[in-house]
């Protein structure tokens, strides 16, 4: 991995919080808390509460987010992020556990912060 690698992966970290919070206001799910609700009624809870506890990070896969979410959350997602609607599964898929750990230290899911320094102190 060279040293831009490392960098856009500390902005991605710090930045898509804020995004995701940001697109999913826009949908029945509101927020990240909505989010993870909805994962869990789709049976992803092992996987959710693996994400807000202190152990490994379960993964989740582009298609049981797909399977959990639908096309009106991805539409958002996607006009946020600005990607492709085909590439937002994989990418949350890829990114979701590891904002939600980061975002709940102590096991309970804190907003995203309004800042990206304000992300790096957590």
């Amino acid at each position: 991995m060279s040293m831009l690698d490392d960098v856009l992966g500390q902005f991605e970290a710090q930045v898509l919080p804020g995004l995701l919070q940001k697109a999913l206001a826009g949908t029945d799910l509101h927020n990240l808390s909505g989010l993870l609700d909805k994962l869990r009624a789709s049976g992803l809870g092992p996987q959710v509460n693996s994400w807000l506890g202190r152990g490994p990070n379960q993964p989740i896969t582009a298609q049981q987010l797909e399977q959990a979410l639908g096309p009106q959350i991805v539409a958002s997602v996607s006009q946020t992020l600005n990607m492709a609607p085909d590439t937002v599964f994989g990418f949350l898929a890829k990114f979701l556990p590891m904002i939600i750990d980061t975002l709940s230290p102590n096991g309970t899911l804190q907003a995203p912060p309004a800042t990206p320094a304000q992300f790096r102190a957590r």
